[in-house]
């Protein structure tokens, strides 16, 4: 049996994405609970907060906002922009560093990323390869076909 193809319906403000929001959920902040998409996928690996000459960032809300920054250039070399992110998956060495800094976090992804909230997980780890880091991310995009 074949499945049916899932049908989009855009509500995100990009023709390549839909947010999936099962009826009755409550809407979460500043993430989705899943994303749809039709178009060439585009993944990163987990990338951190160091700059084009892997100078780290001091500190965890700096090293978030150059990791994202990262992420971008990454997929601008695939013609992508923050739009067209599906997913992120945050690696942090300590939840609770991450959980003080959310009131300065917000308006660092927003200036970043803008106002588009792909689906994302965060999950706290013991250590991460490169010493100093305190976040990993990684990305998921979909870059809608030509038409």
């Amino acid at each position: 049996m074949t499945a049916s193809p899932i049908p989009l319906r855009p509500d995100t403000g990009s023709a390549a994405l839909s947010t999936l929001q099962p009826p009755g959920w409550k809407k979460p902040k500043g993430y989705a609970n899943g994303m749809a998409g039709r178009g060439t996928v585009v993944m990163t690996g987990g990338l951190i907060g160091w700059d084009e000459n892997e100078v780290l960032a001091e500190g965890f809300v700096p090293q978030v906002e150059q990791t994202l920054r990262n992420i971008l250039a990454v997929l601008a070399e695939a013609g992508a922009g923050p739009e067209h992110l599906a997913r992120l998956t945050w690696y942090v060495r300590s939840v609770d560093t991450y959980r003080a800094s959310l009131a300065e976090l917000g308006p660092v992804y927003r200036r970043v990323m803008g106002r588009h909230f792909p689906a994302m997980a965060l999950v706290g780890v013991a250590d991460l390869v490169e010493p100093g880091a305190l976040v990993e991310i990684e990305a998921t995009a979909i870059v809608p076909e030509a038409a």
